[in-house]
């Protein structure tokens, strides 16, 4: 199970600063159980580890088995909510070269995103990838008119039905989006493509664990039985009221805690170059969840010890408003000892015959006690290993924690206004009808 430890910031709050938040964490906890606080309408994410559809699930585990026999590409499209959960489980569960395997030793279709910005140089090189390969595709959105996405997908689905023919493209087409209504449902509806939900309650950044994120992690060869398991174990317990017998809890109110003291700046910590875009997954989760009304903590994040030869710096020695949570895997998923050799010209002989998972851990030690003496506090999440297990425990830790942070900084976690705003200028600027008025003001603006 997931540990959480504060010890390390103890320099620069006191065990009272938290204590005292007692009260707001219980009534933060109500509100989530009660499902009765600002943006109850998206908490069923709460309850999915237990509460999921069984036989959509069953058809997401068949479908993948299938994928995996007839694909050797499978391009998922999506943004946002719609990629990083399941990017961050591959890339977290997967051998770091795997895109350089074959199919047959990577046991697996290659798994790879379209649709999550609008760069044409990505895509035209992804056209290129998938050109003679057997190609499966997953568009990913709610609406089906998300801009990156939609683009994506607009483009594929014309590359499929071109490569293969109208029927044939219609059993390499799957489609996630709304029970009921949208542009995707419609045309799903109309195509016959197989086609997984995205709940309704449940926002995008809560959805990996929903067909959002399975349906790709399943293809990419991860039990997602397992991850539900993890997911499982971990809602019951992280829905103790107690912040004395609940760790996600407590980490929300030691957060709290600082960014209260002037502590705005919260840097995720990852020692293990696969855990780049868990890393992300949380900044999205957290960001877009927290960051409203002029308030919130801003979510960075470092893969070390990479960059500590470069962000080091900054963290060491910059601005003292932030603070450090590091995620720790006690057991590595390979191990490699670093060999001897007689000439010695490195002057690292004194390694010689350690794992370097021990070296990495004596870097992760020094580098937090040096942060420490720089001013920066330190959280610490250990996780026994990286498995599909633990990873459903971090995706359920980490939203428990989300949500009672927002609610204790009096606002609600669940929407995201701010994300329309660009919207609406791109639109204006692109010439999109209905947006004449606009796109003069803009142009003004720019010119």
């Amino acid at each position: 199970m997931i540990q959480f430890s504060c010890q390390n910031a103890s320099p620069f709050i006191n065990e009272a600063e938290v204590t005292m938040l007692a009260e707001q964490v219980q009534l933060a906890h109500t509100m989530l159980e009660k499902r009765n606080g600002p943006g109850n309408d998206y908490l069923g994410w709460v309850d999915l580890p237990v509460k999921y559809d069984k036989s959509e699930f069953a058809r997401i585990r068949k479908a993948a088995a299938q994928i995996r026999k007839t694909c050797d590409v499978f391009v998922c499209v999506g943004i946002g909510g719609s990629y990083l959960g399941a990017k961050a489980a591959i890339d977290a569960l997967s051998n770091h070269f795997s895109a350089a395997m074959t199919k047959t030793k990577r046991n697996a279709p290659l798994v790879v995103f379209a649709g999550h910005q609008i760069s044409p140089a990505y895509l035209a090189e992804l056209m290129e990838l998938i050109e003679g390969k057997n190609v499966c595709v997953n568009v990913i959105s709610k609406s089906g008119t998300t801009t990156e996405p939609a683009i994506a997908f607009r483009v594929l689905k014309a590359y499929v039905e071109d490569r293969y023919g109208k029927e044939e493209a219609k059993k390499r087409i799957f489609v996630t989006t709304d029970k009921a209504r949208g542009a995707l449902k419609t045309l799903s509806d109309q195509e016959g493509y197989e086609t997984f939900v995205v709940p309704d309650d449940v926002g995008g950044r809560y959805s990996v664990l929903t067909a959002v994120g399975l349906l790709p992690i399943a293809v990419a060869g991860i039990d997602i039985r397992e991850m539900m398991s993890g997911a499982k174990a971990a809602r019951e317990a992280f829905r103790k009221p107690s912040m004395a017998d609940n760790a996600a809890y407590r980490y929300a109110a030691v957060r709290t805690a600082l960014y209260r003291k002037g502590y705005s700046t919260e840097v995720l910590v990852n020692y293990e170059p696969s855990g780049h875009y868990l890393t992300e997954w949380w900044k999205q989760l957290y960001g877009e969840s927290e960051g409203k009304d002029q308030k919130g903590i801003f979510p960075a994040g470092v893969d070390n010890t990479t960059d500590l030869h470069s962000m080091g710096q900054y963290i060491q020695d910059g601005r003292r408003n932030l603070f450090e949570t590091v995620i720790w895997f006690e057991k590595a998923r390979r191990n490699f000892v670093i060999p001897s050799d007689e000439a010695n010209l490195d002057g690292l002989n004194f390694l010689a015959g350690k794992d370097m998972h021990e070296v990495n851990y004596k870097a992760m030690q020094g580098t937090v006690l040096a942060h420490i003496d720089g001013g920066v506090p330190n959280l610490a999440i250990t996780v026994d290993e990286m498995t599909a297990y633990t990873f459903g425990e971090l995706v359920y830790f980490f939203e428990r924690a989300c949500a009672v942070s927002g609610y204790m900084n009096a606002i609600n976690p669940f929407d995201q206004p701010g994300v329309e705003a660009y919207k609406k200028n791109m639109f204006a600027l692109l010439g999109k009808p209905g947006y004449e008025k606009e796109k003069e003001a803009l142009e003004s603006r720019l010119s």
